[in-house]
Order: C-alpha cells, then sequence, then structure tokens
C-alpha cells in the first residue's frame, strides 16, 4: 500500500468490547419432584440423592394376522397369468414378424427367377446370326386321337 496517498489512508476505529449479558437460564419443572433419598455404603459412607424411576419395559407390539396363504397363491397367479399373456403376446408377434419376412423372401425368388426366365425366352439376340436353333412349325390336323402331320 502506499501510505502517502491521501485517499488510501486507513482509519483505525477505537474498540472497546462490550460484554453479553447472560441468556437467562431455562428453568425445568418437572411434574412432580422426586423425593431425596439417603443410602448408606457397607464401608460407611452416606449418598444422598434422588430417587430415579425404574426404566419401563417397552410396550409389546401387537401382532399382525398372518397372511391367508391362499390369497398370496392367487396374487402369484395373477402376477404369472399376465407375464404369460404378454410373452405369448410378443411370441406371435414374432410369428407374424417372420411370416411376413419369409413372404417378402418368396415373393423377391419369384420375381428374379421370373425375370431370368424371361430374359432368357424373351431375349433380343434371337436373329439368324444369334447362333440359335430355328424351329419350323407346321400345320398339324388332329382327328380321333390320330396325329397327322
Amino acid at each position: 500500500m502506499n501510505r502517502h496517498d491521501p485517499a488510501r489512508q486507513e482509519t483505525t476505529v477505537p474498540h472497546h468490547p462490550v460484554p453479553i449479558p447472560p441468556a437467562p437460564l431455562a428453568v425445568h419443572h418437572p411434574h412432580a419432584v422426586p423425593d431425596i433419598q439417603t443410602i448408606q455404603l457397607p464401608d460407611g459412607r452416606i449418598i444422598t440423592g434422588y430417587a430415579v424411576a425404574p426404566a419401563k419395559a417397552p410396550e409389546p407390539v401387537p401382532e399382525r394376522p398372518a397372511i391367508n396363504p391362499l390369497a398370496v397363491n392367487i396374487a402369484l397367479g395373477g402376477i404369472g397369468f399376465a407375464a404369460a399373456c404378454g410373452g405369448l403376446m410378443l411370441l406371435t408377434t414374432f410369428i407374424a414378424a417372420v411370416a411376413a419376412l419369409i413372404q417378402q423372401l418368396v415373393i423377391l425368388a419369384a420375381v428374379i427367377f421370373g425375370g431370368f426366365i424371361a430374359t432368357q425366352v424373351l431375349g433380343t439376340n434371337h436373329g439368324r446370326d444369334s447362333g440359335g436353333m430355328v424351329v419350323n412349325i407346321r400345320r398339324a390336323v388332329f382327328k380321333r386321337n390320330n396325329f397327322r402331320g
């Protein structure tokens, strides 16, 4: 710090501590003041003090009624039935999806195979220079199951 700067001079304030008055004590009034008892020990000493009431045993917790085993079986059966229904629904959905996939694959194979056959039969290379076989179709006469060609 710059001690020669008048704007930054520190000021000192005299501090005089003020004692805090003690808080008033909370007075506890028991419902009944116990009796003072005096006991003489075997070695001759005498002890004087308040009598302390013995600790009370905790009250027994009331026993809950037992649950009927039939009710437990019915509840578990309902949970099992709900789980089985969900599983069966998923299984039928899976079977339907697999069937649709197989159907699509069969259709795709038929389209590809049909296209292959169509290109073989109706191909554009059926001219004389194609090297294909030439078939002459003659007029045939069918008469009473006899072929005359």
